[in-house]
C-alpha cells in the first residue's frame, strides 16, 4: 500500500542569472516499509526533490506545481501550521551534513528537549526519550551532555537519526546519510538505517550518489538527471535489466574489485539547468543519441511491470 504518492512535481529556483530548473515533472510512489533510492550525480536535483517532499524548498526556490500525497492528504496544500505537526512527527529528515540539523552552542540533550516539546511532548517524559533513542542509535546516556563539536561525524550522524525517529515517522528522508564519513562507519549507518526500517516499520527515501550503495540497500532505485527521472524500477529489475544508457552509464563508472579494468568514465558534463538543452536533457552525452533526441522529450513509459525508463530509443537498446 502506498504511504506517499508525489505526481507531476515541478520546482525552480528564481536566480538573478536565470531560471534554474530543478525538478521537472517527477512522479514515484513510496510504499509502506519500503526502501526507495534516488540516485544521480551533483545537481540532478535529489536533495531540491527532498526538501520539496515536506514544502522545504528554500527561496529563491518554488514549487511550481505537482502533488505531494502523504496518506491521502495533499502536503503542498496545507497550511503552514499544519504542516509543522507532520515535519519531524510523521515524515523526517535526516541531512547530510549533521551540523545543518545540530545547533553547535546547545547541548544535545537541550535540542532534542526542544524538539520533543514541540510536538506535543510532556518535558517530565523528555529525558527518558532522549536516553531510549540515543540508545537505539549505538549511543551512551552521557552522549545527552556533550556538546556538538566534542562528537565525531559518525556520533553526530547518529545523534541526527536519533533526532529524526524519536516520534516514530512513517516516512524518513535520508540525503546523503554517509557523506564524509569513512567507509566503516558508513556501513555501520547504512545497518543503522536498516535497522530503523525493520524494527520501527517506516518507509525510507535514501537519497544517494552511490548507485552501488542502492543496490546493496535499497528495494527501489529512482534514477535523476538533470531534474528528471531516467529511470525508475525495483532493484532486481534494475540491476538484471537497466535500460536507460544513464543508467548504464553510472554502473559501468563503478569500481570492479575483480577486475582489471578501470571503471568507464561518463564523458561531458551536467547540463545547465538555466539553460537546459532540447529533448532529451541527457541527448549531449548519449552515445546512442539520434535526431529525435535532440528534439522531443521523452516520456516516461512502463517498458515492463512497475519499470518504468524515459528513452526515444528503449525499444532498440536491449
Amino acid at each position: 500500500m502506498e504511504i506517499l504518492l508525489v505526481n507531476d512535481l515541478w520546482v525552480k529556483y528564481f536566480t538573478l542569472s536565470g531560471v534554474v530548473s530543478a525538478v521537472s515533472g517527477v512522479s514515484f510512489k513510496l510504499r509502506r516499509g519500503e526502501m526507495l533510492a534516488i540516485v544521480g550525480e551533483s545537481g540532478s536535483g535529489k536533495s531540491t526533490l527532498g526538501l520539496a517532499l515536506l514544502n522545504m524548498v528554500p527561496k529563491p526556490g518554488r514549487i511550481i506545481r505537482g502533488e505531494v500525497v502523504f496518506n491521502g492528504v495533499d502536503i503542498l496544500k496545507l497550511d503552514p501550521r499544519e504542516i509543522r505537526k507532520i515535519r519531524g512527527s510523521r515524515i523526517s529528515v535526516v541531512f547530510q551534513d549533521p551540523f545543518t540539523t545540530l545547533d553547535p552552542l546547545r547541548r544535545i540533550v537541550d535540542q532534542f528537549e526542544e524538539f520533543l516539546i514541540e510536538h506535543g511532548v510532556e518535558k517530565v517524559k523528555v529525558r527518558t526519550i532522549v536516553r531510549e533513542y540515543l540508545e537505539a542509535v549505538g549511543l551512551s546516556e552521557r552522549i545527552m551532555y556533550s556538546y556538538p563539536h566534542q562528537l565525531s561525524g559518525g556520533q553526530k550522524q547518529r545523534v541526527s537519526i536519533a533526532m529524526a525517529i524519536a516520534l516514530n515517522p512513517e516516512v524518513i528522508i535520508a540525503d546523503e546519510p554517509t557523506t564524509a564519513l569513512d567507509v566503516v562507519v558508513q556501513k555501520q549507518i547504512m545497518d543503522l538505517i536498516d535497522s530503523i526500517k525493520e524494527k520501527y516499520k517506516s518507509s525510507i527515501i535514501l537519497i544517494t550518489h552511490d548507485l552501488a550503495l542502492a543496490l546493496e540497500r535499497a528495494d527501489t532505485i529512482m534514477v535523476m538527471y538533470g531534474g528528471y527521472v531516467m529511470e525508475y524500477a525495483e532493484k532486481s529489475e534494475l540491476f538484471s535489466n537497466m535500460r536507460h544508457p544513464y543508467t548504464r552509464a553510472l554502473f559501468e563508472a563503478l569500481p570492479r574489485v575483480l577486475q582489471r579494468d578501470l571503471p568507464r568514465s561518463l564523458p561531458g558534463y551536467p547540463p545547465d539547468l538555466r539553460n537546459p538543452p532540447p529533448g532529451c536533457i541527457f541527448h549531449p552525452r548519449c552515445e546512442f543519441a539520434v535526431e529525435k533526441c535532440k528534439r522531443e522529450l521523452p516520456p516516461l513509459i512502463e517498458v515492463s511491470r512497475n519499470h518504468f525508463v524515459s528513452c526515444h530509443r528503449v525499444g532498440e537498446l536491449l
